[in-house]
């Protein structure tokens, strides 16, 4: 089993959350290393979380991955352990572990947290990373063996995040927000055939931008209507293909279709956050 710990959560930094769980993992397990990746995750956001989970697993050597973003946190959601090539994931069975699972190869054995003797002595209904999640992944880091944490699961049991929203008609695409960084670019559920289309709806330079108010429900609001943002960018691929202040579409990182404002924040601009919905279409004429 691999030593290295790799820890994201979503308590920050100023509490001292994750450095208590640090505090567990060189009790329980003295050799292992602890990588933190992430302690900075929006609160309660899964989605955000699986996200940079499955971005940095694309990266790292085999791990031990304790991942935190645990909203039913001493509710009767399940905490896993979860096999996944060289790799393995611990945390709560609320979507959070599957995306990074399947970078890694996929998941070919789920574990429930059962075996209790794991675990801290008492354990707290609102703090299982320091009690639960922690010390089976400090266990398995110290060169437990992954049977021994509980009961084998159907891996199609297994929580998974709904797929964030996209449709694509003839002129426009209309996307989810699924992720936005520190720099205030926005990925959305869109990839590198949607950026190609919205090339070609770029005839004249750019593309409209568009995005809906608050209101409810979600399903009704209308794009650029009270409370929106009507806006145009550029599509290029990097932020100096455009002037500073000016909106860009291009493919991030991730491969992902994303808008950026060159020298600013793309989502203070168009006013949107995770799960927000974004209309790009072609240009209206006129």
């Amino acid at each position: 089993m691999p030593d290295l710990i790799a820890f994201l959560t979503d308590y920050g930094t100023r509490d001292g959350f994750a450095a208590v769980c640090h505090g567990v993992a060189a009790t329980r397990a003295p050799s292992a290393r602890v990588l933190d990746l992430t302690h900075d995750v929006p609160p309660q956001d899964v989605r955000h979380g699986a996200t940079v989970l499955a971005r940095v697993a694309r990266h790292l050597p085999p791990a031990v991955y304790v991942a935190v973003v645990d909203p039913g946190v001493g509710t009767a959601r399940r905490g896993l352990a979860l096999r996944a090539g060289s790799s393995v994931l611990v945390g709560p069975d609320n979507g959070l572990l599957p995306p990074a699972a399947d970078v890694l190869g996929g998941v070919s054995d789920a574990y429930t947290l059962t075996n209790t003797e794991l675990w801290l002595p008492e354990v707290d209904r609102t703090f299982h990373g320091r009690d639960v999640f922690m010390p089976v992944g400090a266990f398995l880091a110290g060169g437990g063996s992954l049977g021994d944490v509980g009961e084998l699961v159907a891996v199609d049991s297994l929580v998974r995040l709904p797929a964030p929203a996209r449709t694509r008609t003839a002129a426009s695409l209309t996307c989810e927000v699924t992720y936005v960084d520190h720099y205030g670019n926005v990925q959305l559920a869109g990839d590198e055939s949607d950026l190609a289309v919205l090339a070609e709806w770029a005839a004249q330079g750019w593309v409209d931008v568009a995005t809906a108010g608050p209101g409810e429900p979600e399903e009704s609001r209308e794009p650029g209507g009270p409370g929106g943002v009507r806006d145009r960018a550029r599509v290029g691929r990097a932020f100096g293909d455009v002037p500073a202040g000016e909106l860009l579409a291009y493919l991030d990182s991730d491969r992902r279709l994303a808008l950026a404002v060159n020298e600013g924040s793309a989502a203070a601009r168009l006013r949107v956050r995770g799960g927000s919905s974004v209309t790009v279409g072609a240009p209206a004429e006129g």
